[in-house]
């Protein structure tokens, strides 16, 4: 019996020039958006904001994914770093202030875990999309495979749709980056290691793997 890994259960094929490859052979491009403050805007504001996410919606000819990742927050090293502060401080109103500092913080996550959300927009595209052109059998003539040619002409067609994307949720003032390859990895090992990403242990990406 063939052994299994975790790959064999990922609809992951490849991640490679900031593109995600699922196995079915469709790409896919993850920007990260911004959160928005939304109580704290005024009426008129938030009306202009639901106007332009409307607007926005309205204007896309293309399906569009919307993640939302909580994840729990490690503030271990930053309550440590607390502690070796105020036992250094030479001052005993600011060594006072900064125990005192440290044990509200330590009493308010002990209520509980504390929680961050990320938010991320996934764009699609298939290579069904493109149009034909002749040649599409050969070499072209940067010598490029007709497999790499027809992915760099689908990244292309991805990327227009990613930067569409963008200046839509820009318009609704939120901030919006585009994942490179190694933030792209970087996430999705988050997701199936949760424990060790928590306290921001990332495996070593081989150079290779970085373009």
């Amino acid at each position: 019996m063939a052994k299994l890994t975790t790959q064999t259960f990922l609809e992951l094929k490849e991640i490679k020039e900031g593109v995600v490859t699922l196995k079915n052979g469709a790409l896919r491009g993850l920007i990260s958006v911004s959160s928005l403050n939304f109580a704290l805007k005024s009426e008129d504001e938030q009306k202009a904001t639901i106007y332009q996410f409307q607007s926005f919606l309205n204007s896309l000819d293309f399906s569009l994914e919307i993640v939302v990742e909580s994840k729990r927050l490690n503030i271990t090293g930053y309550l440590n770093k607390l502690k070796e502060l105020g036992n250094k401080e030479e001052n005993e109103l600011l060594r006072v202030q900064t125990k005192e500092y440290e044990l509200f913080i330590r009493e308010i996550i002990s209520g509980g875990a504390i929680m961050s959300k990320s938010f991320f927009a996934v764009v699609p595209f298939t290579f069904a999309e493109l149009p034909r052109i002749s040649g599409d059998n050969n070499k072209d003539s940067k010598g490029m495979s007709a497999a790499e040619e027809r992915f760099q002409r689908a990244r292309s067609q991805l990327w227009q749709r990613m930067e569409f994307v963008s200046l839509g949720l820009r318009r609704c003032g939120l901030l919006c980056t585009p994942l490179n390859t190694t933030e792209l990895i970087e996430l999705f090992w988050s997701v199936y290691h949760p424990e060790e990403s928590e306290v921001g242990y990332y495996p070593e990406i081989p150079p290779e793997l970085i373009q």
